[in-house]
C-alpha cells in the first residue's frame, strides 16, 4: 500500500510538471469584425448595399404602377362586359406573377453575390492567418463568437484586419 502511494504521486507530478512545460498559445479572431471592418468587406457590404437599394426603388416603383392598374380596373368594373373584365384581371393577376419572380429572382441573385463576396474573402483571410501561425507559433485560433472571456492581449482581429487591407483592399465585385 505504501509503494502504491508513492507511484501514484510520483506518477501524478510527472504527469503535471510535462504539460506545465508544454506552451500552448492559443489566440482569438473576431470574423465579423473582420469581414465588416476591412476596406475590402465595407466595399462588398457598400456595393451590395446600393444594389439591394435599388431593386427596391425599382420594385416599389413597378408595385406601385400595379396598384394603381389594379385600383382603376376595380374601379371601371362596372363599365367593363364581364369577358373584358376577365381579361383584364388575368392580365393583372399575369402582371403581378412576373413582378413576384422578378423580384425573388433578384433577391437570390443578391444572396448569391453575398455569398460569393463571403467566400473570396475567407479565401483571402485564409493565407493571412496560416502566415501569422507560422510566424508566430500559434497552435489554435479560436473564432471570437466561441469565447466567453478572455484577455485582449489574445485578440488578434486589429492584426489580421491591418495586413487584410495592406494586401487585399477590395473585392470587384460586379
Amino acid at each position: 500500500m505504501k509503494y502504491f502511494v508513492k507511484f501514484f504521486v510520483i506518477t501524478f507530478f510527472l504527469i503535471i510538471s510535462t504539460t506545465a512545460f508544454a506552451e500552448q498559445k492559443i489566440v482569438v479572431l473576431d470574423m465579423k469584425y473582420v469581414l465588416n471592418q476591412s476596406t475590402a468587406g465595407k466595399g462588398a457590404q457598400d456595393f451590395l448595399k446600393k444594389k439591394f437599394q435599388d431593386n427596391a426603388k425599382k420594385f416599389a416603383k413597378l408595385e406601385k404602377e400595379l396598384k394603381t392598374e389594379e385600383t382603376d380596373l376595380l374601379k371601371n368594373k362596372n363599365s367593363l362586359s364581364e369577358e373584358e373584365y376577365a381579361k383584364k384581371s388575368e392580365e393583372l393577376r399575369k402582371k403581378v406573377f412576373d413582378f413576384q419572380t422578378k423580384r425573388r429572382s433578384s433577391l437570390d441573385e443578391l444572396g448569391k453575390q453575398r455569398a460569393e463576396a463571403k467566400k473570396i474573402m475567407n479565401e483571402k483571410i485564409e493565407p493571412i492567418l496560416n502566415n501569422y501561425i507560422n510566424e508566430n507559433n500559434i497552435s489554435i485560433i479560436i473564432y471570437k463568437k466561441n469565447v466567453i472571456g478572455g484577455s485582449k492581449g489574445f485578440d488578434i482581429t486589429d492584426v489580421i484586419v491591418e495586413t487584410l487591407n495592406k494586401d487585399f483592399p477590395s473585392l470587384n465585385l460586379k
